[in-house]
């Protein structure tokens, strides 16, 4: 049970109470359910609740593509249709539906929806076309947002996709996805004299040493190459833009860009299982899982049950690292997903009520502690005793792992390239050189060249100034 940091108000617990007599320890946790949910809406003062009372007989409607976030929100949205008296509706999507349909919806200014998910790689396009309401009016009054909310409690890296050139802030996240190294079969890499790899040099000496021991693959990853393979790029020096959101010149001829390509494509085809540029992001997880791949990176998501799933074979073999650094530097894969309010909606305030619930500190700690959410956004959970104990694993501390990287993502802005309106076309690119090169069907520097003429058609194309 979260704990509220303020007591509620006399009057609101009064209508939580059950009648005298029939008071029983169930009776208590719904109450106390009841109290942390007008909390964690604000309903403290006699002016927020009296807006409350503007709720009822309001009927939300908001859209996301399918998630277990958004599964786990559903579970606690009683408690927040009771302390609001509005009623909430979530269509949920498929994942390339919804995206497509949103753009849509939102290019025409329209009402259908009052709140959405503001999905991370369309983020750019979305806030830059001003079809995203800024949120910071509603945060800054205390008549809808209690002090204690606290929108500086997101860690950098997760809002920075939400803010505008305006420096205003079109959206709160309610996911934060940090890519790191799970290594599913530690014990094969003490074996033979080595350490979790810090950089590129060792990951590949760490592959070459263990692949093929005990039956195991040194390394797997699924077939998104354009979010598995640029933080490679990065490390060795390469870039996907010449300088995103501003110059979109693609940069994929580069010799860093052929040098991160061939050194990415021989992890795969080196040291992958069979079939490996198939994989989907499941089968890659399953393979680790088994103890036939060892060595994954890849966002948090998919890299923790190779400790935490039941059925994982490799839970006390399990060890996690920073993605190895080369000699560009370190950057690290981040994205975050996160709650907006489109120009359109009609109902902006009970919008922001619930996005204001959704992504508080309590309702952010029930989902992790009570239902297994770790992917938050917000320092305060992260720091917490409760949460540091359930991410430290095998004696490592996972979650000092995870904030790093998070913060990391909101120094210089370096995914910046992801959330250009152009990205999927380069994406789709960078996804067929890596292909060539892993499968020998041509060399770095020819497939990377490919991939740049290719891009550079695409974009003009689409009348983007190159």
């Amino acid at each position: 049970m979260s704990r509220s940091p303020e007591a509620a108000k006399p009057e609101a617990a009064d209508a939580a109470l059950p009648a005298a007599g029939a008071i029983n320890r169930r009776d208590v946790l719904r109450t106390m359910a009841a109290l942390t949910a007008a909390a964690a809406v604000g309903l403290r003062s006699p002016a927020v609740l009296a807006q409350a009372k503007r709720f009822d007989g309001v009927t939300l409607r908001g859209a996301c593509f399918q998630h277990v976030f958004h599964e786990n929100v559903k579970a606690y949205l009683p408690e927040f249709e009771k302390a609001t008296g509005m009623k909430v509706e979530i269509d949920l999507q498929a994942f390339p539906v919804y995206n497509q349909r949103m753009d849509l919806e939102l290019s025409t200014q329209g009402s259908s929806y009052d709140f959405i998910n503001i999905t991370f790689p369309y983020s750019g396009r979305w806030v830059g076309a001003g079809w995203l309401a800024p949120l910071d009016s509603f945060v800054s009054d205390r008549n809808q947002t209690p002090a204690e909310w606290n929108p500086d409690d997101f860690v950098s890296g997760t809002q920075t996709p939400f803010r505008g050139k305006d420096g205003k802030t079109y959206g709160f996240a309610w996911e934060a996805g940090a890519m790191m190294m799970g290594i599913a079969r530690y014990d094969l890499i003490e074996k033979a004299g080595l350490k979790i790899p810090e950089t590129l040099e060792e990951l590949a000496a760490v592959c070459a040493a263990v692949h093929g021991k005990d039956g195991v693959a040194a390394y797997v990853n699924d077939k998104l190459h354009h979010w598995n393979f640029p933080p490679y790029l990065m490390n060795m020096g390469g870039k996907v833009f010449r300088k995103a959101p501003d110059d979109l010149m693609p940069t994929l001829d580069t010799p860093e860009a052929a040098r991160a390509a061939q050194y990415y494509g021989d992890l795969l085809s080196k040291y992958g299982p069979q079939g490996v540029l198939s994989f989907t992001d499941d089968q890659a997880l399953r393979s680790q899982m088994e103890g036939r791949a060892n060595i994954r990176t890849n966002a948090m998501a998919w890299v923790l049950p190779l400790a935490k799933r039941a059925d994982s074979k490799v839970k006390e073999t399990t060890r996690f690292g920073m993605i190895p650094k080369g000699a560009g530097g370190s950057f690290p894969g981040s994205n975050a997903n996160g709650y907006g309010i489109p120009v359109g909606a009609r109902q902006k305030e009970a919008a922001w009520a619930f996005i204001q619930w959704a992504t508080s500190k309590e309702t952010f700690r029930r989902i992790a502690f009570e239902r297994g959410g770790l992917a938050v956004p917000r320092r305060s959970i992260i720091d917490d005793p409760e949460y540091r104990k359930v991410l430290t694993i095998n004696g490592q501390d996972v979650a000092a792992l995870y904030l790093q990287i998070l913060e990391r993502a909101g120094e210089g802005n370096y995914m910046s390239y992801r959330t250009v309106p152009v990205f999927p076309q380069v994406g789709d690119k960078i996804n067929k050189a890596i292909e060539r090169i892993a499968s020998r069907q041509q060399t770095a520097e020819a497939s990377m060249a490919t991939a740049q003429a290719e891009a550079v058609a695409d974009l003009r194309k689409a009348g983007v100034a190159l």
